[in-house]
C-alpha cells in the first residue's frame, strides 16, 4: 500500500472508514472514546502552526488523532503516548497499513516523558476514566480519584514549565489540567473542544 495523500481520495476520511482499520471491540468504543475525524483535523491544524512542530497527544488510545493529524499535515510530526499495551499495538498495527512515517507511538505513562520535547499537546480527557466507574475501556489499568488528581495537577504544572506560545487542546476536558497563563483562543458552540495558546 502506498502512502496516502490527503489531497487525493482517501479512503479513511470519515469515522466509520477509519474505524475499520481497528478491530470490532474496539470499533465499538469509537464514538465514546476515539477522537472524531472532524475534531482531530481541526486540533491537528492548529496545533501544527509553524516549522516542523512536534505535537504530543497524551492518552492516545489506538492512535486515531496522532495518525490524522500525521496525514493532514505532513510537515508537523506527532506523537501518542499510551500505557496501555493493547492499544499502543493497535496504533502501531494502523499506522502501518497507512504508511504513515510522520507519527510515533510510545508506550508508557505520560508522567515518564520530558514535555519539553514538544511544542504542543492535545489532550482528550484521559484521565476521566478515574472519576467515571461506568465507561472504562477496560480493567487493565488502575483507577482511583486520586490519580486523577495527581495526573491533572502534574499535567498542570508541566504546561505552566512550557515558555509562552505554546498551543495545547483539549476535548471532553473538566479543565483541572490547564494552567491560568493558558489563554482560550477557540471553542465549540458546545464548549467540548478548546484550544489555547500560553501568554
Amino acid at each position: 500500500m502506498q502512502k496516502l495523500n490527503p489531497t487525493a481520495q482517501n479512503p479513511y476520511n470519515t469515522d466509520a472508514a477509519f474505524d475499520w482499520l481497528y478491530p470490532e471491540r474496539i470499533q465499538l468504543l469509537s464514538k465514546r472514546h476515539w477522537t472524531p475525524m472532524s475534531v482531530a483535523r481541526k486540533a491537528a491544524h492548529f496545533l501544527s502552526q509553524g516549522e516542523k512542530k512536534k505535537i504530543l497527544d497524551i492518552g492516545s488510545g489506538v492512535g486515531k488523532f496522532c495518525l490524522v493529524g500525521a496525514i493532514y499535515y505532513p510537515a508537523a510530526t506527532f506523537y501518542g503516548v499510551e500505557q496501555r499495551q493493547e492499544l499502543h499495538n493497535y496504533a502501531l498495527d494502523a499506522q502501518d497499513a497507512l504508511k504513515v512515517n510522520n507519527a510515533h507511538f510510545i508506550h508508557g505513562n505520560f508522567t515518564q516523558l520530558n514535555l519539553d520535547d514538544y511544542d504542543g499537546f492535545y489532550f482528550y480527557n484521559s484521565f476521566f476514566e478515574n472519576l467515571d466507574k461506568g465507561d472504562r475501556i477496560d480493567h487493565e489499568i488502575e483507577y482511583s480519584t486520586s490519580l486523577y488528581v495527581y495526573y491533572s495537577k502534574y499535567l498542570s504544572r508541566a504546561l505552566e514549565m512550557r515558555p509562552a506560545g505554546t498551543r495545547l487542546v483539549t476535548f471532553h476536558s473538566l479543565g483541572d489540567e490547564v494552567p491560568n497563563a493558558y489563554q482560550l483562543v477557540d471553542a465549540s458552540d458546545d464548549f467540548l473542544y478548546k484550544s489555547y495558546i500560553k501568554r
